[in-house]
């Protein structure tokens, strides 16, 4: 039996170690935190449940090949079934309510200009409808169950490959400004990061209006511990609190050093950030061109989050909102104007009987700042300055905020980077428009896998998976193996 080390317990790194392990190579995962899931992750504060990961799973949907990867892998199992929300987001600001459905309909369309943009708006979601990621076996595989792609599914995805390098050149918000109304133009950023390309927009709101993304009750944390509870069923193991601190050869082995102990397997899987393990896991920096582009061209996607656990019920208020701040502040440097707001008020499992849990990601790139905080001593007491802010601006909009506020909670760039090694602690990869993005080989050399969210596109649970999937693919074709998916 192969021995395969797979370094990072996210959602990449389990995915390619259940199928490893289902291909019958023997598996251990080295977690550097004390639960899976990496970035994609949930914690409690004082009985209050802060979902920090997945806000919606693409290949939820179960004609998708995605879910099929989500089943085998144990992410979707009947202990988290799936709700689809809608409206996905609403607009509240002075005029009232303004709702983005899955249909989009209900969008203020003030004269022929947004009429315009709304038909072609649909004309896109309409060519990306069918688009999925297909998950079949790579050349030269031998797999008991046999996947392929139908030729049907190419003409049907036709539409999205053509339209593909025209909303690659154009952002978000290029893209929403068609539209000459305002509000829509501001509920449409509540969709992704507006500084990102069009496309990352027209592939997200497609899989809504498709009738895919929905949101796995228990959230991150509940589809982490299904796939660590499947992999240990199937014989893996999982070793919590036990960072990978370097890699080396010996002969045919490739070793892993960690506190405590070398260990030796036949090949590694690398599931840590790829932009990271360049420079610390290799003993020297690695100087391949593609490494040198990541070094030189990456740009990363940050966030500060900032939990509220509210001793109110909130359940009145619309589920995930985009609000229209009557003062705006700045945090970073960045000013904030409008605030994207998760209401967990029906999950009953997050919060106390009665209370409500709030979430809120400000985006922008901040990792400098929190930096020099921590350096002068200031970030603890800037943390709660952001908070403090953030209360007295959400207020505004939700007047139970300031009143009934019980518990806070907030994690900055340097806290993703102190638990999930993550590169300035980003979540993901900035996929500007226009611009490629610099991303580590799969296969690096004999016996050494890089998986996730620096290998493929700009990162997300759809990569995630999609690369753990190939990742194990690859690792089988090079040992001879027969790859099993179930």
């Amino acid at each position: 039996m192969k021995r395969v080390i797979v370094i990072g317990a996210g959602i990449s790194g389990l995915t390619s170690a259940v199928y490893a392990r289902r291909s019958g190579f023997e598996v251990v995962v080295l977690e550097k935190a004390g639960s899976p899931g990496g970035v994609s992750t949930t914690w409690s504060r004082k009985g209050y449940t802060f979902e920090g990961g997945v806000h919606w799973l693409i290949g939820a949907k179960e004609d998708l090949p995605l879910h099929a990867v989500w089943i085998e892998t144990g992410a979707l199992q009947e202990n988290n079934p799936v709700f689809y929300k809608d409206p996905i987001y609403t607009l509240v600001d002075d005029a009232g309510q303004m709702f983005l459905r899955r249909d989009l309909e209900g969008l203020e369309i003030t004269g022929l200009r947004d009429k315009f943009a709304l038909a072609l708006l649909r004309f896109h979601l309409g060519c990306f409808r069918h688009f999925h990621s297909p998950i079949m076996d790579m050349p030269g595989l031998k797999s008991r169950y046999p996947r392929g792609f139908h030729p049907m599914e190419f003409v049907r995805m036709l539409p999205a490959v053509i339209m593909t390098p025209f909303l690659l050149l154009e952002s978000a918000t290029g893209y929403a400004r068609r539209f000459k109304n305002p509000r829509i133009r501001t509920l449409l950023g509540a969709v992704v990061d507006p500084d990102i390309n069009a496309l990352s927009f027209i592939y997200t709101l497609s899989t809504f209006s498709a009738g895919d993304s929905g949101y796995p009750r228990g959230g991150s944390l509940r589809m982490a511990q299904n796939m660590a509870d499947c992999l240990t069923s199937l014989g893996g193991e999982i070793r919590y609190h036990t960072p990978a601190l370097s890699l080396s050869r010996e002969g045919d082995a490739v070793c892993v050093q960690t506190a405590s102990e070398t260990l030796q397997a036949d090949a590694v899987i690398i599931s840590m950030d790829a932009r990271k393990a360049i420079d610390k896991l290799f003993g020297e920096p690695l100087q391949e061109r593609w490494a040198q582009r990541m070094r030189k061209h990456l740009k990363t996607t940050q966030c500060m989050f900032i939990g509220l656990g509210i001793k109110a019920d909130l359940s009145a208020y619309p589920r995930s909102m985009q609000l229209v701040l009557p003062r705006p502040f700045t945090v970073a440097g960045i000013t904030y104007k409008t605030l994207v707001v998760n209401n967990y008020a029906h999950e009953t499992a997050y919060a106390p009987p009665g209370c409500t849990v709030l979430t809120c990601l400000l985006h922008g790139d901040s990792y400098a700042y929190w930096a020099a905080a921590k350096s002068d001593g200031s970030y603890a007491a800037k943390k709660q300055e952001t908070i403090a802010l953030l209360i007295d601006r959400l207020s505004d909009r939700i007047p139970e905020v300031k009143t009934f506020v019980e518990v806070t909670d907030m994690a900055t760039p340097l806290t993703y980077e102190r638990y999930c090694d993550t590169y300035q602690g980003s979540y993901m990869s900035h996929w500007e428009a226009g611009k490629r993005v610099p991303h580590a080989p799969m296969r690096y050399a004999p016996g050494i896998y890089f998986t996730g969210q620096r290998v493929s596109l700009s990162g997300g649970l759809p990569p995630a998976a999609e690369t753990g999937h190939r990742t194990a693919q690859t690792l089988c074709k090079d040992f001879g193996v027969e790859f099993v998916c179930r």
